[in-house]
């Protein structure tokens, strides 16, 4: 097939991230990745270390831990987001304040925006806040980002409470933000009070090493993220990490668009709604790149060029 222009939309969320430590543990840990695991039934005896503490990771952690489990938690950097405020979802604060519009070439840092773990949220029909004092209330233990495996030993990072109070931090900006939001546009958002969260609880002293060759722990899953797959992509528009080069979806190369990855053009871009600005804008470009390249037999005398049929 030949075509002048094309637009990569399968997706930004194809491919679990596995860290390095994987290849440390011992050979008899089965591990798991979010596309391996299916349900708590297929894990071995034993207790289960959950890695990542992002949206998948908590909901994993959840589900073991309801089916009487010991569940272990390592918790990284992560986004804390109640599912509701003042009395609405939240996603409907993040679009009536104008956040998720925010658009990539108004941002400081694009590289940092684009690597902001996905927000600890959860669909309930309740629509219930899944967080870690919800987890750890439960019975999973929660430890520090999983450092290294060395000589049988998994080794965490004894941040954990900065870490979980920098998250706290930034959720009580954002929650501020939308109070001021509200006081400044009234409307009958204005008549639920602000409300703010109990602080991440952190027991102490953290555990900072568990022995993984004791049959302790049975498996290790790894809710450590997914990236898009571009690996069928046969041109030089990768930098050193593997990434698509691209400013904001036009890749590094005349005619090759993408869609669908995080922060693309907008904060909304990975999201289904986040869509539709973003193919108005590429398809704009896409439409000027294709008249502007189009042979010259395809013009008439006058120079103008005819639409195509």
């Amino acid at each position: 097939w030949r075509a002048q222009g094309v637009v990569l939309a399968n997706g930004g969320f194809s491919e679990p991230v596995v860290p390095s430590a994987a290849k440390a543990l011992p050979g008899s840990l089965q591990q798991f990745t979010v596309r391996d695991y299916k349900n708590p039934a297929q894990l071995p005896p034993g207790e289960v270390l959950v890695v990542g503490a992002s949206a998948t990771g908590l909901q994993l952690a959840a589900e073991i831990r309801r089916a009487g489990r010991t569940v272990t938690l390592a918790v990284g950097e992560h986004v804390r987001m109640p599912r509701t405020y003042r009395g609405r979802d939240i996603q409907y604060w993040l679009a009536r304040t104008g956040l998720l519009d925010e658009r990539y070439d108004e941002v400081d840092d694009l590289a940092r925006a684009r690597n902001v773990p996905s927000p600890q949220l959860v669909g309930t029909p309740e629509r219930a806040t899944l967080d870690l004092n919800a987890l750890s209330g439960a019975g999973v233990q929660l430890v520090g980002r999983l450092a290294c495996v060395r000589d049988g030993e998994a080794l965490f990072s004894g941040s954990l409470r900065n870490v979980c109070a920098l998250a706290d931090l930034k959720m009580n900006r954002l929650l501020g933000t939308i109070d001021e939001w509200v006081d400044g546009n009234g409307g009958p958002e204005a008549t639920q009070a602000a409300e703010r969260f109990a602080p991440t609880r952190v027991s102490e002293p953290p555990c900072l090493r568990i022995d993984l060759g004791t049959g302790r722990i049975g498996a290790v899953v790894w809710a450590t993220g997914l990236r898009p797959d571009h690996s069928w992509i046969r041109l030089p528009v990768f930098d050193r990490k593997g990434r698509l080069r691209h400013d904001g979806g036009v890749v590094d190369a005349p005619g090759l668009y993408v869609l669908g990855l995080t922060f693309l053009r907008r904060r909304k871009s990975s999201f289904i709604h986040g869509a539709e600005d973003d193919s108005r804008d590429l398809v704009a470009h896409l439409v000027d790149y294709l008249r502007a390249g189009q042979p010259a037999w395809h013009r008439n005398q006058t120079g103008s060029t005819p639409v195509p049929r």
